[in-house]
């Protein structure tokens, strides 16, 4: 149980973001639009996780990596745990958005 709580909070092995991205990474800030445009990650996308169910179509390969992100860790895990019930394979909680813009 721990360790699904950690692993559902981006609290498990490090993971290496940069090189996600090199693989072709997508970064989903799952924060309101307002939020978004009050600073964010250069190309990332922008679905807030209200909307994430609806909008799945905008991800459209599941085996791609996903790295979701918001203002703290917990909408982002949130839309960790939606996008991996609707069966995408390789996703990951980048936590907050300024912390995960530092380890990019």
């Amino acid at each position: 149980m721990l360790n699904a709580l950690k692993s559902l909070f981006g609290f498990g092995p490090a993971v290496d973001y940069k090189e996600l991205l090199k693989q072709g990474a997508v970064i989903v800030d799952v924060r309101s639009k307002g939020e978004y445009q009050g600073g964010h990650i250069k190309g990332s996308i922008n679905i807030p996780v209200d909307s994430l169910s609806k909008n799945m179509d905008r991800l459209k390969d599941k085996s791609k990596p996903i790295i979701t992100c918001c203002a703290s860790g917990m909408r982002s895990a949130t839309a960790k745990s939606i996008l991996k019930s609707n069966g995408f394979t390789t996703v990951h909680n980048g936590g907050s958005w300024v912390s995960l813009e530092g380890k990019i």
